[in-house]
């Protein structure tokens, strides 16, 4: 009971719900700042706007967003924040490497209404010895983004297109078709981002070796690459039908310029790039993308979706600080305001009991929720990779399209440099 009557006093003291004033003119309270620091681009507005909603339901809060992103080294800017002592109130881990990376800093977040609401398993990654370092930012899937249009033009059926054979011969048929579709290329392979080929194809070829857990491939201390020749010939198979030349094509181009205009007809994206397509074409996005999943044999047809990343709370504020920052995060995932925001504005497939998913608002994020409510998913180990492996292993994949080394040199580069990043 204690424990409820301070946390309501405290509440009551950084949300305005309850007066505490000085001077003879009854005076005004001191305002609390929360800067919100994360790594996601694509809602940056949407989010400012939320910020808005609440600063005006809460006139004693002020809150400052900080998005870096679209290329830019999120992990590595907070690490130099944290360093130079201008800490955020709130900021964007993404699972136990990242979680552990920063453990020193976060907060306890077991006791907030996200916590208790926040789907089964999803906490898992980023509790330790029982508390809670972090909250779902939402679901995300990814896989192979299709222009609908010029599939049904090139007489190609996505629902035939299961495994990685049936890929190859809808990709050359489509290769076969490029002046008459009025496509560059059949691909837009984005090279230049290491994250693309070295987390996230990576991934669903490496969930496999470790059960799809990504707290297996968090605590062992090597890596196989069991699937190698897979995950070689998907490499390939997007490089050699891409837009070229592939190691100076980058996202905003491969998403932008490229796929939302039609000079492309599949990307190796998720659905966090809706957004931006709808902003450069709101009938391309609502009526032309589907997805479909990386051909992994043995797992084929499934999806991989997952927890992308966790909200943080520096504890190393004061007491009301800590807790107007949990409160803002409970408001966003569990108020009627919030939840609207989440779904229509973010576009988020949502990571919390409560929410109408009938109401999940754009397609692709329709087709990857039906894959995760059907359990026909692949896991996100990626986040479990040891220090920043996945751009690691970006950049030696870079070296193999470049043509400087072998995909044997690949796989033992990686392997190598996941066991040296263990053994720091």
């Amino acid at each position: 009971m204690k424990k409820i009557l301070s946390a309501v006093f405290v509440s009551c003291f950084v949300l305005g719900g309850c007066s505490f004033s000085s001077g003879s003119d009854g005076g005004s309270e001191d305002q609390l700042t929360i800067e919100i620091y994360q790594g996601k681009v694509e809602f940056k507005d949407q989010f400012e706007e939320l910020a808005k909603e609440y600063e005006k339901e809460n006139p004693n809060v002020n809150i400052e967003i900080t998005s870096v992103g679209g290329g830019n080294d999120y992990a590595g800017t907070l690490k130099t924040r944290f360093a130079s002592g201008d800490e955020p109130e709130i900021f964007s881990v993404a699972g136990p490497t990242e979680a552990q990376n920063f453990e020193d800093n976060l907060a306890d977040l077991s006791d907030t209404k996200a916590a208790d609401a926040a789907l089964e398993g999803t906490l898992e990654p980023v509790t330790k010895d029982g508390e809670v370092q972090g909250l779902p930012f939402n679901q995300e899937g990814y896989g192979l983004i299709y222009n609908k249009q010029i599939f049904e033009e090139a007489g190609v059926n996505p629902d035939d297109i299961l495994t990685y054979e049936d890929l190859e011969s809808a990709v050359e048929k489509l290769d076969r078709q490029k002046e008459e579709l009025g496509i560059e290329a059949v691909f837009a392979f984005p090279a230049k981002e290491k994250w693309v080929p070295g987390n996230h194809l990576s991934n669903v070829f490496i969930a496999p070796e470790f059960d799809q857990k990504v707290l297996n491939a968090f605590e062992s201390e090597s890596v196989e690459l069991e699937k190698g020749e897979e995950f070689q010939r998907m490499v390939d198979l997007q490089n050699e039908y891409s837009i070229q030349p592939t190691l100076t094509l980058d996202y905003s181009q491969q998403v932008e310029q490229y796929f939302s205009l039609g000079k492309t007809a599949i990307i190796q994206q998720g659905n966090w790039i809706y957004p931006s397509v709808e902003q450069m074409d709101p009938e391309f996005a609502e009526e032309n993308m589907g997805i479909l999943p990386i051909p992994v044999e043995g797992f084929e047809g499934k999806m991989p979706v997952g927890i992308p990343n966790y909200w943080g709370v520096n504890k190393n504020n004061d007491d009301a600080t800590i807790q107007a920052s949990k409160d803002f995060i409970d408001w966003m995932y569990t108020s009627e305001t919030g939840k609207e925001a989440v779904l229509k504005d973010f576009k988020f497939i949502p990571a919390y009991e409560g929410f109408d998913t009938d109401k999940i608002s754009d397609p692709l994020s329709k087709e990857i929720y039906q894959y995760a409510s059907e359990g026909n998913t692949i896991g996100w180990v990626l986040l479990g990779y040891p220090g920043t492996w996945g751009d690691d292993l970006g950049s030696y994949i870079q070296q193999y399209v470049s043509g400087d080394i072998t995909w044997e040199e690949v796989e033992n580069k990686a392997v190598t440099r996941w066991e040296n990043y263990r053994q720091e």
